[in-house]
């Protein structure tokens, strides 16, 4: 039809077979191809190229389809049959053929594929994939490589990862420029394009001629479909245009997959100019040609972009490629504003204007290049390609179309250039997208394959000015949300700064230009170019001022602020990201000498923009108060180039510093910031809501800290280096606001803070001057100190693991480059300062990974507080390390009391820093530490140990770095300005120290004590002489001070600017006029710092004169003064230690202690308490007392909690344990006592109120997971490997059930076998007991209370009240006492023949309990429910075995199968044997006799009746043997032999009225044992081979009439055989032979161990039976005397038995009826029986007794060959790759977690696949995470990781990517936790899974 009608539009030479009906229209679209192949091979090809051409025109015309589409679905019914896609299919059929050349299309493709010189992978893969990392074969650090070719290489020993791609990807293996091509993979090794042969001509001659019509064909539509309406065009109509264009883009697709010659075929085309032009110039006669080329403009201009030639500029149209786009800015950029972005930005401003709730600020730019922004010229069909892609906003297909083109060089720089002329317009859709995040991840998925690249970059820099595009980009979008700053000066102020509560920043919206900004200044070409273009540096400059002090903070005073805003969090990631990543990337270039002048640069242009900012916000001195911004990017790019500058280049620190004044304007933000840190730590913000408290914790967290505090406080660290040390401590003081305090007065008055917040402010401000003068991170401290230091800090807060190290510590150079800077320093660095904890398993679940933990010597010599107060986010850290290092010190007996932070030495400073160190020596810090001595020792208030501390700290740091020269006795030289003469002579700390202060005069308040007191002054004269005119009244000295040396420094000249600041001072600081008025009083104090330490000291240590100078003892102190034992302890040692330094830096202040300690020091006076005073004294006393009373209830609540635990919570250290039996034994008490939990009383359980034990219920199927072998299964890892579960303990025993039920009676078959291996219940205690009623009133308390429980009381649940086990039932305890229990237990000397009549007596009495059940009691009721709760435990399909259901037979089966199930599991649980004996584990908590009380109650309701009980076939001689032969239509019963005796034993036991006496037990044990111990000889029978047979029938036969003949298993093996041969059960030996025979000959010594291991599991569970019932202990023993032990354990070896010759296992025998008889009557049995069915007969006699211990599967080493195998494969049931794949740990099975496609009946998968396989338990393993999840019923929980990495963590969905080892220890916890049937003891965090998994 299409072309029928094609034919007819097209005039021109018509192909002959255009007229030709449809169907043979495949076979010539192949003649008409090769027809015109041949036509073009011609050398005058001519006419064949018109002809292709008219075809083409035909077949690819853009008309019809799409306007078909648009119109949807009428346009189907009027296309008739083939709709809208049956023209596009047509269309690519026919291109196919003709690429093709009339072969086959295939055919084509692989001749293609031939000559594929593929040295490069280029696999490009979309978001989610898995692919690989490899960091040591790395070049760039964006390198990543597909897993195929990653496990082709050789990475071992490499530092690799594995990852799932977030924006996608492609693999760069064989190429060069990003990898090293060691780690090239096997396939892209080979340089393979030389022997690959030339492409012949003809193969893609086609190729060239169609897919440039094709390729416009294509665009055509692209440009039908977009219609660019008023609004953004709704992202449905853009998809369903891509939709229909899906077809064509795959088959581009598919051909870039066709190699390498196929791609240089498209690059041919893709870049061609002048194809370009002659198809879409729109100039043709064509109408809808001319119609395309309009809607191809329209979409220019509506995107704001002009087509060059609408500009008037015809001049220079294009520039040519080198040119530089300035160029054109003469023209085009001059002609405007922003006023093309504006209008195209305008609709989307209006609608966020609410957000900002300010006005925005729109920026004139004249400054840049407007061609950048709005100008695009399409050159060829690439351009216009990637053009439309991104109209479309990156469609994945289009997307992965123009990525898989890269391997073709030649068009990866085309598309490179390409993809940064449209960089602005990329920008443009990006913030106009409604999806930006997918958008961002497709543009990076690109740009990252690009940018990549140094020598691709270059060369796009170089030739497209690349930097200047995306630096001009950067500054219009942030252009787009300025708002005016509210900084200092609100109205006047000109800065603007960017609105973090925008889109834009909120959603890092720009994450992908910054992301590519910081990858292109990765490559050391591309930074240089920046780095020296000075334009550039203006520029980026300016943008990041754009980001200097934005999020302001405003402290709220009054009310808590309504909304909190979370923006804050955009800020401090925006900061990051565009300015500090850049820098870092920077600064990476800066490294050596020859880049001094890039040095230069920055710091200039840096200065320049901080100037300018302090004249747009209008500061002067005062930053405005109550506000702070921690966003001060222009200072920390000038501190980090600062740092860099002296660290590396050499460069003289000052040459590149300003002059002071704008040192000082630097200093005054940076400190604001650390003076609001300590105001928000003491909740003076509290009104802003808790994210402030965020701010100040990101500020300093581990991935912020080395972009924003470490250049702050350097910063401040260069600027005190360089001011007067005066000005710069009182400026401190007084931005913390404590400038008050400082007084000698003990009251005083504070303008700026409350009381409350004084002390932690004090704190602050010297915790800050500590931290400023002892940090060393930029001023002198190689790379890997440093490392060192932060390791070390971190180590001392809390032991880490590897990958939380790795995190917490602040990475050096660009964050991006993901290469930790030398991580294999960070290994050896590691190992030096730590010790690796392997993970330990504590019995309580929670499981531990590695850890590292802080060596001895780092604690003795490395701890440093200063560095972790500094890398703290929560205070609790500083207090955590502190508690760790006192714990050390009295570990290693250095320190028995309380330490106080030790003093640790510092790396020796930088000469360019030497200035820092005046600070110490400067007269107002020492009036401040002088003062804060005298009010410790005074006792004024709001001083703290903390306060003391840091006082000590900074006297002695001041004494460490003192200046060397000054000698000892030289006298202070006057100088014209000594400031605070009054107080100190001169500046060095060491003479300042003994300088005596005798007077000060101080401003208090007239309520103040001081001024009660008689003035000295009116006492002597002298005195005040000596007084020394104490100067101005110190509360003003500091601030006095600091505007004095302001003023001189910023007007040396113009006195008038004085006024200006003056009265801003006076009135800031005066008083206000409610307080009580200040008057001045003169205190006497005659101390000096020395005088006031030694009087510490004996504050401290409480003694008087307790101070003694230790080098008047040892001499020897002097010279050798580094003394361990002053490097730990608390403020005595700390004293100490500081006048021990005094005295070694001056003879003079040695003297001086001397003497002050020979004056004996007058007791301090007592202080004078104000009513007021004493009041708040009282509070204090009263909390502390009520503290400490607290302290202690709780100290002894705890311990009793612990004993509590000790005796009674010991799920599982089985060990420890003090067995808890329920009953006690002593004789004289007659009955059993039990303690209810809830309502404390005990008592004996009545009928009427009965006692319960608290049990959990649960089915389970670990028996049926037996096997017959020790190996556990290993996991499939490979398609061949399956589990088939027909080996299992669970799939025998339903095999044998149902053979037994085809051929006989049912009711007799469900006596002969148990069930429970699958669904069996399992009855488990916690050993606590409870009144029945109690529990009842506990249950309905649970279900009142509304707390979220992890249990669902509705089931049932509960936990212990006690214990809290989880539990779901009550076992009800039957009234019993122990007297009884005695009597019972004495051996009678009956013979066995009266104790067999006596045990069938007692079976056929019915309800010979002494409760009869007729009456209903409340035992008996509970006894009911229990019974109910047991049965519904488990699933109906695991409790009805029964051929006609509801049958009496099945509950009987049911219940005995219950006990045999406990017995079974305790038997594992004891390790499959019984040789440890003991009250073994599971012994002090069983629940088997109260079990077996209720089971035996409801057992007597059936009778069995007497003509089928089996005891008697055990027991008696039948006669009428013959007279069941006749009858053979009606089914017979099951032979004895075909009995399992242990279930025998359950029944007969069972069965009899309880309490059992012993000796009928041990009859019941001995009858069954003839049973059993025949099956063994008939089973031997069957397995030996004829000969053997014959033999034994022999040598029995020759002993049969010896005296113990019955005792000796040669005679009975022999008559077995004997009887067996009459009936058919040998014969048919042909067919079966082999399976039978074993290959040994049977000695007499194969022949006894095989009988013992037959027997052994039925005396195990016997003997575990009697245990329980009668509490008799369990011998322990040898493995091989096992079957002995047992056997006289549970009486069946008489006792006179001698021990010397080796032991026979028959000697056991005692049969109640002459042996011979009793065996032919049962041979007779079987042999009726084969006579049918020999084959059955036969399986039914080889039961498998011996099944080793359950095990879960076995797992591989690592983990990847589970990930790699698993993560790809489908699941069997719905065939889709699974999203969350898992897989079953117990059986194997592969599941989908979650999926709704495997859901049935509303469960999903795994939920079902725990109930078929675990009956409601389940272990998964889930692939993509690496997590193992529990089931349990109704709840689920995760278990933890049993893959640890090489140091011991999991890696939880596999963020971190590294290889996982397998850990035994925990797989077999796992195991254990699953035999145990623990789960719900041991693991905490359960929730409901609504059937949802």
């Amino acid at each position: 039809m299409a072309a029928a009608a094609a034919a007819a539009a097209v005039g021109g030479p018509q192909p002959p077979q255009a007229e030709m009906p449809a169907p043979g229209l495949a076979l010539d679209k192949a003649a008409t191809a090769a027809h015109l192949k041949a036509a073009l091979s011609r050398p005058d090809n001519r006419a064949g190229a018109e002809e292709l051409q008219a075809l083409l025109e035909r077949v690819l015309s853009a008309e019809r389809p799409l306007a078909a589409a648009a119109d949807g679905e009428e346009a189907a019914a009027a296309g008739g049959g083939g709709g809208p896609g049956a023209a596009e299919e047509e269309a690519l059929e026919w291109c196919k053929c003709l690429l093709a050349g009339g072969g086959g299309y295939d055919e084509f493709c692989a001749a293609v594929r031939a000559y594929d010189p593929a040295a490069l992978c280029g696999l490009v893969w979309t978001a989610n994939f898995v692919a690989y990392r490899c960091r040591t074969c790395g070049i760039s650090p964006c390198m990543s490589l597909c897993a195929e070719c990653f496990h082709q290489g050789d990475h071992t020993g490499h530092d690799f990862n594995m990852f799932r791609s977030q924006a996608g990807g492609a693999c760069d293996c064989g190429d060069s420029n990003v990898m090293r091509e060691s780690g090239f993979c096997k396939r892209h090794q080979i340089k393979s394009s030389s022997n690959i042969p030339c492409v012949p001509k003809d193969l893609l001659m086609m190729s060239e001629f169609v897919l440039p019509r094709f390729i416009f064909c294509l665009i055509q539509y692209l440009r039908e479909g977009y219609n660019e309406p008023a609004d953004v065009p709704s992202e449905k109509d853009l998809n369903k245009v891509l939709q229909l264009l899906e077809p064509q883009i795959s088959f581009l697709e598919d051909l870039t997959k066709m190699g390498g010659a196929m791609r240089s075929v498209l690059t041919q085309v893709l870049t061609n100019q002048q194809s370009y032009k002659d198809l879409t110039s729109g100039l043709g006669e064509n109408a809808y040609a001319r119609k395309s080329h309009e809607k191809y403009l329209i979409a220019l201009k509506s995107s704001g972009l002009t087509y060059p030639e609408d500009k008037l500029v015809y001049g220079i149209q294009e520039p040519s490629a080198g040119t530089s786009t300035l160029a054109v800015q003469g023209f085009a950029g001059a002609t405007g504003t922003l006023g093309q972005l504006d209008s195209s930005d305008e609709e989307d401003q209006d609608g966020s204007q609410g957000l900002g709730k300010r006005k925005r600020v729109k920026l004139s730019s004249n400054t840049k290049d407007q061609s950048i922004m709005d100008v695009l010229k399409h050159k060829s069909f690439l351009e216009e390609l990637l053009f439309w892609t991104i109209k479309y906003e990156f469609p994945q297909k289009m997307v992965t179309f123009l990525l898989n083109m890269l391997p073709d060089q030649e068009y990866k720089v085309a598309f490179t250039k390409t993809f940064v002329q449209h960089y602005a317009f990329i920008m443009k859709t990006l913030k106009k997208s409604h999806e930006s995040d997918t958008m961002s991840n497709r543009i990076v998925h690109i740009s990252v394959q690009l940018f990549s690249n140094e020598e691709l970059a270059r060369q796009v820099t170089e030739e497209c000015q690349l930097l200047d595009i995306m630096v001009t980009v950067l500054l219009y979008m942030m252009e787009s949300c300025l708002i005016k700053s509210e900084l200092q000066d609100e109205e006047n102020s000109l800065h603007v700064v960017v609105n973090c509560g925008e889109a834009l920043l909120k959603n890092n919206t720009y994450w992908p230009l910054v992301s590519d900004f910081i990858n292109i200044l990765s490559h050391q070409s591309v930074a240089k170019r920046f780095l020296e273009d000075h334009g550039l540096l203006v520029t980026w400059m300016n943008f990041v001022s754009f980001f200097q002090g934005m999020n302001l903070n405003k402290r709220e005073l009054n009310e808590h602020v309504e909304f909190e805003s979370q923006t804050y969090y955009a800020a401090f990631a925006a900061e990051l990201e565009a300015c500090a990543q850049p820098m870092w990337g920077l600064l990476s270039h800066c490294k050596i000498r020859e880049t001094q002048e890039y040095t230069r640069n920055v710091v200039r242009y840096c200065l320049e923009a901080l100037q300018d900012w302090f004249d747009a916000i209008n500061f002067v001195d005062e930053p405005a108060p109550n506000q702070v911004t921690f966003h001060l990017p222009l200072h920390r790019y000038y501190a980090m180039f600062l740092s860099k500058a002296v660290k590396c280049q050499e460069l003289d620190l000052d040459s590149v510093l300003p002059d002071q004044e704008m040192l000082m304007k630097l200093m005054i933000h940076p400190l604001q910031i650390q003076a609001s840190l300590a105001e928000i730590h003491s909740n003076m913000w509290v009104r802003n809501g808790l994210q402030i408290k965020g701010q100040a914790m990101t500020y300093v967290q581990s991935h912020f800290c080395n972009s924003m505090i470490d250049p702050d406080i350097y910063l401040l660290q260069v600027c005190a280096s360089r001011l007067d040390p005066d000005y710069f401590i009182s400026s401190v003081f007084e931005r913390f606001k404590v400038v008050d305090l400082l007084t000698m007065a003990s009251q005083h008055q504070n303008t700026v803070l409350d009381a409350e917040h004084e002390r932690s402010m004090l704190e602050g401000a010297l915790t800050f001057l500590v931290i400023l003068l002892s940090l060393r991170l930029h001023l002198g401290m190689s790379d890997d100190e440093i490392l060192r230091a932060e390791m070390v800090a971190q180590l001392c807060m809390n032991d880490r693991t590897h990958s939380s190290l790795l995190d917490l510590i602040p990475e050096n150079p660009n964050p991006k480059s993901g290469i930790i800077p030398g991580s294999y320093s960070f290994e050896s660095v590691l190992s030096a300062v730590a010790d690796f904890k392997a993970p330990v398993f504590e019995p309580g679940g929670s499981m531990q990974q590695g850890m590292y933990t802080p060596k001895a010597e780092v604690w003795d010599h490395e701890f440093d507080p200063v560095m972790v107060i500094l890398r703290t986010v929560y205070r609790r850290d500083v207090q955590s390390a502190m508690d760790r290092y006192t714990a050390f010190l009295k570990q290693s007996g250095k320190f028995p009391g309380n330490p106080w932070p030790p003093y640790k030495k510092r790396t020796p400073l930088h000469p360019s820093y030497k200035g820092l160190m005046r600070l110490l020596h400067c007269k107002t810090l020492h009036i401040v530490l002088f003062t804060l001595l005298y009010k410790i020792l005074m006792d004024h208030q709001n001083l703290s140990e903390h306060v003391l501390c840091m006082v000590l700290y900074l006297i002695e740091l001041g004494l460490e770095n003192s200046a060397e020269e000054e000698s000892d006795e030289e006298a202070s030289v006057g100088g014209p300005e000594r400031c605070h003469d009054s107080w100190f002579p001169g500046s060095n700390l060491v003479l300042n120290m003994r300088h005596f202060i005798n007077y000060v005069r101080v401003r208090v308040p007239e309520t103040a004590p001081e001024v009660k007191r008689d003035s000295p002054a009116s006492t002597s004269s002298d005195s005040l002489g000596s007084l020394q005119n104490s100067g101005t009244a110190q509360v003003f000295s500091l601030v006095a001070e600091r505007r004095k040396k302001f003023q001189e420094i910023i007007n040396r000249s113009s006195s008038e600017a004085n006024q200006v600041v003056r009265p801003k001072t006076s009135n800031k600081w005066s008083a206000p006029g409610s307080a009580p008025q200040l008057t001045t009083a003169i205190l006497e104090i005659k101390e000096s710092i020395l005088s006031l330490l030694i009087k510490l000291h004996h504050k401290l240590s409480g003694k008087q004169n307790s101070y003694y100078p230790p080098w008047l003892d040892d001499i020897e102190i002097l010279i050798q003064p580094e003394i361990p034992k002053y490097s730990h302890g608390d403020g005595i040692t700390a004293v100490e230690r500081i006048l021990l330094k005094a005295a070694l830096q001056s003879r003079m202040n040695k003297r001086i202690i001397e003497e002050i300690c020979r004056k004996v020091t007058p007791p301090v006076p007592p202080k004078k308490i104000t009513a007021a005073e004493k009041k708040t004294l009282d509070k204090e006393e009263r909390r502390q007392k009520a503290r400490e009373r607290q302290q202690k209830l709780l100290a002894e609540f705890a311990s009793r909690q612990k004993s509590f635990m000790e005796t009674a919570m010991d799920v599982d250290s089985p060990e420890s344990d003090i067995p808890m039996e329920i009953t006690t034994a002593e004789p004289q008490v007659s009955e059993a006592v039990y303690d209810c939990v809830i309502c404390g009383q005990s008592g004996p359980s009545s009928e009427d109120r009965p006692t319960g034990l608290v049990v959990l219920l649960q089915a389970s199927s670990v028996l049926g997971q037996c096997r017959d072998n020790v190996e556990p299964k290993k996991l499939p890892i490979t398609e061949e490997e399956q589990i088939y579960p027909w080996d299992t303990c669970a799939a025998v025993h339903d095999v044998r059930l149902s053979l037994l039920q085809r051929y006989f009676k049912d009711s007799s078959c469900l006596l002969a076998v148990s069930i429970g291996w699958e669904g069996g219940v399992y009855v488990q205690t916690c050993g606590h007991t409870l009144h029945i009623d109690c529990h009842k009133s506990y249950m309905e308390s649970l279900r009142n209370d509304q707390v979220l429980q992890g249990f669902s009381v509705d089931k049932g649940e509960f936990t212990c009240p006690l214990c809290r086990q989880f539990a779901n039932s009550v076992l009800p305890c039957y009234p019993g006492s122990n007297v009884e229990n005695n009597l019972w237990q004495r051996p009678s000397n009956k013979s066995i023949q009266d104790l067999i009549k006596e045990v069938e007596e007692l079976q056929g009495r019915p309800g010979a309990f002494p409760v009869s059940i007729s009456s209903e009691t409340n035992l008996s009721k509970e006894m009911e429910s229990v019974m109910k709760d047991i049965k519904n435990t488990t699933q109906k399909k695991y409790r009805d075995y029964s051929k006609t259901p509801g049958s009496p037979d099945n509950d009987f089966l049911f219940m005995y199968s219950v006990a045999r199930t406990n017995l079974e599991l305790e038997l594992i649980h004891r390790g499959g044997n019984l040789c440890s004996g003991g009250a073994s584990t599971a012994g002090k908590r069983s629940c088997l006799n109260q079990l077996f009380h209720v089971l035996a109650l409801h057992m007597r309701l059936y009778s069995i009746d007497s003509e089928y009980n089996p005891w008697r076939k055990l027991t008696q001689l039948l006669e009428e043997m013959n007279s069941q032969l006749g009858n053979e239509e009606q089914q017979s019963e099951v032979p004895i032999l075909y009995h399992d005796v242990t279930s025998l034993l359950l029944i007969q036991i069972l069965m009899m009225p309880q309490p059992l006496r012993k000796d009928h037990f041990t009859c019941i044990v001995k009858v069954l044992f003839t049973l059993l111990y025949t099956q063994g000889l008939v089973a031997l029978s069957v397995k030996c081979s004829e000969e053997d047979r014959s033999a034994w029938k022999h040598t029995g036969a020759l002993k049969k009439n010896t005296c113990d003949a019955e005792k000796s298993y040669e005679v009975l093996l022999s008559f077995v055989v004997r009887e067996l041969s009459k009936g058919k059960l040998y014969h048919e030996e042909g067919t079966q032979e082999c399976a039978t025979i074993s290959p040994v000959a049977w000695s007499p010594e194969s022949t006894e161990k095989y009988l013992q291991d037959f027997c052994l599991p039925f005396l195990r569970i016997t003997s575990l039976l009697q245990h329980h019932l009668f509490g008799e202990d369990l011998p322990s023993c040898q493995e091989e005397e096992e079957f002995s032990v047992l056997s006289s354990c549970l009486g069946l070896l008489p006792t006179f038995y001698q021990t010397e010759h080796p032991f026979i296992s028959a000697s056991c025998l005692d049969w109640p009826v002459p042996a011979f008889d009793i065996i032919s009557q049962w041979c007779f049995e079987i042999n009726s029986f084969t006579e049918r069915h020999a084959e059955q007969g036969k399986a039914l006699l080889l039961q498998e007794s011996r099944w080793k211990l359950p095990h879960l599967l076995q797992l591989p080493e690592n983990y990847n060959t589970i990930f790699q195998y698993y993560h790809r494969k489908t699941c069997s049931v719905c065939t889709k790759v699974p999203k969350d794949p898992a897989v079953c740990l117990v059986c194997g099975t592969f599941v989908c977690l979650k999926g709704l496609c495997c859901k049935q009946q509303s469960y999903c998968e795994c939920v079902l696949h725990s109930q078929n396989c675990g009956a409601g338990t389940g272990i998964f393993l889930l692939i993509n995470a690496s997590v193992i999840i529990i089931i349990r019923g109704h709840r689920f929980c995760l278990w933890g990781s049993v893959y640890l990495d090489a140091h011991g963590e999991e890696d939880r969905d596999l963020r971190r990517g590294k290889p996982l080892y397998i850990c035994k220890e925990r797989y077999k916890v796992l195991e254990q936790q699953w035999i145990s049937h623990t789960f719900d003891h041991i693991n905490k965090r359960w929730g409901p899974h609504y059937n949802g998994l």
